[in-house]
């Protein structure tokens, strides 16, 4: 069972799908930088390749994503023009190095696009990368799913598709403004299934407005009986000053910080018990999916789609606001998607700020990647000394322990995963320079 300590939940903390976070992005680093960056890379280097599609059938009031409605065809039409010129571009720059082992398209939402123009997308990055049938992953709103889009799925060969589920309680549905019925998802998971696409994860969320622990509760039961490969189980971020959309959201029914702490429990327990391999503090994969193996091995990784067995150290982000990470570079697109197709436009990279990682920082990082995926970090002496200080509360109340060298987080310390990281956190960390 998990201890409730609300003193230590108190300070917001980042996800941490990067280290530096996106908030230490700073517009004097850029489309240079990232030049530079790309021409570094040798020919044994494993890259993997992220493309983002900002659009959406329909706007949903929870999300965070930098995403806008599909409706306007011409725009639509635009942004892939552009897109197709940004991979090709970065393509010249790459000069055939690298060796392209994963292709994601996540958004808003991939499936925003006409079938065929995916087809499109993915020949080319085959092509102009050389890439020999890599794992390729797809997200994808049910809302907008045809069986035409399993039939191009399959013959595409992609090898996964993430669902954004959220919660199948009606009532919850209605205050999030994403009505999509159970019987619809089955139907979608059926006619993936019978394209041969297996690997099929689903994204649940708690801490939603209307939402309580049965609702939660009978969401995993219906999640359950579909038996995805992996469920994504994370806490909604009520941001309305930042996210306009979500001032939609009427946050008198948000969950207060009990009763979310209570539904990542529920979340956990359920999932474990029904053979759900935990990974990180909001994954959990069947015990032979690949991201289980990963973690059974010690090989999680950590990156903006969250917890993955991906472990290439270059990843190069496509399309607006898209993010591109390199071992001692982050960088990311253009936000807006009309500034990004002028740029891209002009022949030039899109790249307009981000953050260069030195080796302190990326000490730091490994330290945060390590605690946040494997749930152990090996520390020198130097550290060691100044993070029992920094961190004698987390110790007192359970939450870690020492094992040598090692800061481990308990297993009942999982809840508090971010907050121990966080320490680590150059910026908002109170551990010494490490």
């Amino acid at each position: 069972m998990w201890s409730y300590h609300p003193d230590l939940l108190a300070k917001p903390v980042p996800r941490y799908t990067s280290y530096p976070t996106a908030m230490e992005f700073v517009e004097d680093v850029g489309a240079d930088d990232y030049t530079r960056a790309l021409e570094a890379v040798d020919s044994a280097t494993p890259v993997s390749l992220y493309v983002h599609i900002p659009f959406c059938e329909n706007i949903c009031w929870y999300c965070g994503c930098n995403t806008g409605g599909a409706g306007r065809k011409q725009r639509l039409d635009d942004y892939l023009t552009a897109l197709r010129s940004e991979i090709a571009l970065v393509a010249k720059r790459l000069g055939g190095r690298g060796r392209i082992r994963r292709i994601a398209f996540g958004g808003g939402s991939p499936n925003a696009i006409a079938p065929v123009e995916l087809v499109r997308l993915l020949d080319l990055l085959l092509t102009v990368f050389d890439a020999h049938r890599p794992d390729v992953s797809i997200e994808l709103d049910p809302r907008g799913f045809s069986s035409e889009w399993a039939l191009v799925l399959a013959a595409a060969h992609v090898t996964r598709v993430s669902l954004g589920v959220q919660t199948f309680a009606p009532h919850v549905q209605q205050a999030i403004g994403r009505i999509q019925p159970l019987s619809h998802i089955e139907r979608v998971v059926a006619a993936l299934r019978l394209r041969d696409i297996d690997a099929i994860n689903f994204d649940l969320m708690y801490g939603l407005p209307g939402q309580d622990l049965a609702d939660v509760d009978a969401t995993i039961d219906e999640a359950l009986a579909l038996a995805p490969s992996r469920i994504a189980f994370f806490g909604y971020a009520h941001l309305p000053q930042m996210i306009a959309r979500q001032r939609r959201i009427d946050a008198s029914r948000l969950p207060d910080q009990r009763l979310r702490f209570e539904q990542a429990e529920l979340g956990y327990r359920r999932l474990t018990a029904a053979g759900y391999v935990p990974v990180g503090f909001d994954h959990f994969a069947r015990p032979d999916d690949s991201l289980a193996v990963a973690a059974r091995e010690g090989r999680v990784n950590r990156n903006f789609q969250g917890f993955t067995e991906d472990d290439a150290p270059v990843l190069i982000g496509f399309g607006a606001s898209a993010i591109s990470k390199f071992p001692d570079l982050i960088v990311q697109n253009e936000k807006k998607s009309g500034p990004y197709r002028d740029l891209v436009g002009e022949g030039r990279l899109a790249a307009m700020r981000g953050v260069r990682v030195d080796a302190g920082e990326q000490r730091r990082a490994a330290h945060i990647r390590d605690l946040l995926c494997n749930g152990r970090a090996h520390l020198d002496a130097a550290e060691i000394a100044s993070a029992r200080g920094a961190l004698s509360d987390f110790e007192q109340k359970g939450v870690i322990e020492w094992d040598g060298e090692a800061l481990v987080i308990r297993d009942c310390g999982l809840p508090y995963a971010r907050h121990v990281a966080a320490c680590f956190d150059g910026i908002r960390g109170n551990i010494a320079a490490v």
